[in-house]
């Protein structure tokens, strides 16, 4: 019994399996069905772009032996070879593989079997890694992608847009690529061939730079300063200056051309490059200036091109070599710009004046190719001749008039006018202005010319004493100011002074600016000519009567003034008296009967104790206008000194001394005519008392 039950036990249990096994001999014989029919669908499909290398299987009927035996020898290291040269070494291996050999009822393979194949298949690929650059070649191409095979498990597909700058693209061709990855989210190789070409490109351009080597490109178009470059697939900068070793004016000329360079500065972090064609041609350039400059003698003539202009000068291509024309050696004549006389590109015939071998600088000229226009002027010419001209240019201290072309004479600024006034040349003139001048003095030797305006017109001081007479009298315009007096113009030509002392009778003046101002009018009379040293004196206050004539009459010694103190010091005070007059108090005479002394702006009484005509001063005293003693006049008069004022009079003036106090107040400087009739009256009065 027992052992019946473990038999049908083993039997439940063989029933409970059989269903698992053979539901997992299904399994792997419907995925060795699926995985047959993908192969075989992939052997019936056409090849599209993107596929991945499979190796074969191995025939059934060949033992698992003669597999291990036939791959395990390939699974070496391979040498690193080109694509080309290793597709055709996998083709030779496929077809000299016995494939009869393969048992194809063998479908299971033992670890060290399978790691063998896996070993030999790895050896038909080509190792890569990302971010490399290889060379490939062109497998297959449509009008949108390139299949480029690089001898890796599968080939990458590029966009023909990469290709623009290779139309002529076809099969079989080697083109550089770059790995962006091996295997993406599908599984395919990522490929860039215009990666590659700016990567070999920089490289290219890094390796020209180190090594001074030259490289080609082609001018793409111009820009800002320069043009750009395409070298090695680079946009380079190749400025103007770095074009030729002459100045460049039109570039669009080598839009398009193919033209050889250096690389001559490259900046790794904007990855910029800057290239330069004049640096080839350089080094020849300097060989040619020595042998040029070995040729080179003073006086010799040669030939050159204009090539470039200046305002200061030309510089001019003499075949290799530079010189420049200074714009003096231009012409003989004076000229403002150089391009008055030359133009760019312009060939012309040049004198050598001097050269320095050291600096290779060359001194040209083109004016000493022709006869100095002093040996051509008119033999005739002398002195006393009058000319014309036009005036070329102005300095401060006179006006050059070309006579003659590259003849100049010079009109000094102290020749262009009779006034004695310090003017410059350009309150007469300005530059092209057709003048007539007089020849003063000629010197062919020394190519020295002299002219003078002025004298061709009268000399103002010839007849002087009959136009301007001694205490004539006149109007003149106040020119200048000084400390001493004022400047006055008569006329052109014509000028005098007055001193500070003859501008006013009365007034004291500290400066002429207190009394008048610089261009404004002013009567004056004649005092003093001058003819040899052509002076005048003048004078203003002349043109009135002398006031002090009645002032001494009128401000006699011991007669008593009212007076205001103007101005206060330790010596004393000056007192403004009447009629404008301005007398001195010495500091004794200031004190005041209380025992205070006066101050400044007191108006008090005082009394002349001196009065000097000549010196027009007269010095007053407010102390003796209290005093109380009694003095005896002389000539029947009387003093009678009382306090707090004094009176001297005598019967002949006391009318005529009370107008002139009756109208101290109403009378001004400027009523001398009042002082004048004041004085004829007392003269009067006089005259009436003797009779």
């Amino acid at each position: 019994m027992a052992e019946k039950k473990e038999e049908s036990a083993a039997k439940a249990e063989e029933k409970k399996s059989a269903p698992k096994a053979e539901k997992a001999e299904k399994t792997t014989a419907k995925k060795s069905t699926k995985k047959d029919e993908k192969a075989e669908a992939a052997d019936d499909k056409p090849k599209k772009a993107r596929t991945r290398k499979k190796v074969e299987a191995p025939a059934a009927d060949v033992p698992e032996e003669s597999v291990v035996e036939e791959v395990a020898p390939e699974a070496a290291p391979v040498a690193k070879q080109t694509p080309q040269e290793r597709t055709a070494e996998l083709e030779e291996q496929r077809s000299s593989f016995d494939w009869t050999k393969i048992n194809k009822k063998t479908d299971k393979y033992s670890d060290d079997e399978r790691e063998e194949m896996e070993k030999a298949y790895d050896a038909t690929l080509t190792s890569i890694t990302e971010h490399e650059v290889l060379d490939g070649t062109v497998v297959a191409l449509t009008k949108k992608e390139v299949v480029v095979n690089i001898g890796y498990k599968s080939e990458g597909v590029i966009p023909t847009t990469e290709f623009r700058h290779n139309p002529d693209l076809k099969p079989g061709d080697t083109v550089e690529v770059y790995v962006e990855k091996t295997e993406d989210a599908e599984g395919q190789l990522v490929l860039s061939h215009k990666k590659a070409r700016m990567t070999r490109a920089w490289e290219r351009v890094n390796a020209a730079r180190d090594e001074d080597t030259i490289v080609t490109g082609t001018v793409k178009c111009r820009t800002k300063g320069g043009l750009i470059v395409d070298v090695f697939g680079l946009e380079a900068f190749l400025p103007g200056s770095q074009i030729d070793v002459k100045p460049i004016r039109d570039y669009d000329q080598y839009v398009g051309k193919k033209m050889e360079f250096k690389v001559v500065k490259i900046n790794q972090e904007f990855k910029n490059v800057v290239v330069s064609h004049k640096a080839l041609i350089e080094a020849e350039i300097e060989q040619q200036k020595v042998e040029i400059m070995q040729k080179l003698e003073k006086g010799q003539v040669l030939e050159g091109t204009v090539k470039n202009i200046t305002s200061y000068g030309v510089f001019i291509d003499l075949g290799g070599v530079d010189g420049l024309i200074h714009i003096t050696d231009l012409s003989w004549g004076r000229i403002n710009h150089p391009e008055e006389v030359v133009e760019l590109d312009q060939t012309i015939n040049v004198v050598i004046l001097d050269f320095d071998d050291e600096k290779k600088r060359i001194a040209l000229g083109v004016k000493q190719l022709e006869s100095h226009p002093w040996d051509s002027l008119d033999t005739e010419m002398k002195e006393g001749d009058t000319i014309k001209g036009k005036v070329v240019v102005l300095a401060d201290y006179g006006a050059f008039v070309e006579v003659a072309p590259g003849v100049e004479g010079l009109i000094h600024v102290s020749e262009m006018s009779w006034s004695q006034h310090l003017r410059t040349a350009d309150q007469f003139f300005k530059v092209g202005d057709e003048v007539e001048a007089k020849v003063i003095s000629i010197d062919r030797e020394e190519r020295k010319l002299s002219l003078s305006t002025r004298q061709l017109t009268p000399d103002p001081w010839e007849d002087i004493e009959k136009r301007y007479p001694v205490e004539s009298q006149h109007t003149g315009r106040v020119t200048n100011l000084s400390n001493f007096g004022v400047f006055v113009e008569l006329e052109e030509g014509i000028d005098g002074l007055i001193h500070i002392s003859d501008l006013s009778w009365s007034k004291k003046i500290n400066h002429p600016s207190e009394f008048t101002k610089a261009g404004s009018d002013m009567e004056v009379v004649v005092l003093e000519i001058d003819k040899e040293n052509r002076r005048l004196s003048l004078g203003h206050k002349q043109l009135e009567e002398n006031p002090w004539d009645v002032f001494e009459t009128v401000f006699t010694v011991g007669t008593t003034h009212q007076g205001t103190i103007t101005n206060r010091n330790d010596k004393g005070g000056v007192v403004n008296l009447p009629y404008g007059v301005e007398g001195f108090a010495p500091s004794r005479h200031l004190s005041k009967e209380d025992g205070s002394k006066a101050k400044q702006d007191e108006t008090l009484d005082f009394e002349i104790i001196e009065f000097n005509k000549d010196a027009k001063k007269i010095i007053v005293s407010h102390t003796k206008t209290f005093e109380t003693d009694m003095d005896t006049s002389v000539g029947g008069g009387s003093t009678d000194k009382r306090r707090g004022k004094t009176s001297t009079r005598s019967k002949g003036d006391s009318k005529a001394v009370k107008k002139i106090n009756e109208s101290q107040e109403k009378t001004t400087l400027g009523d001398l005519g009042v002082l004048s009739d004041l004085k004829d009256e007392m003269e009067k009065a006089e005259k009436d008392d003797k009779k």
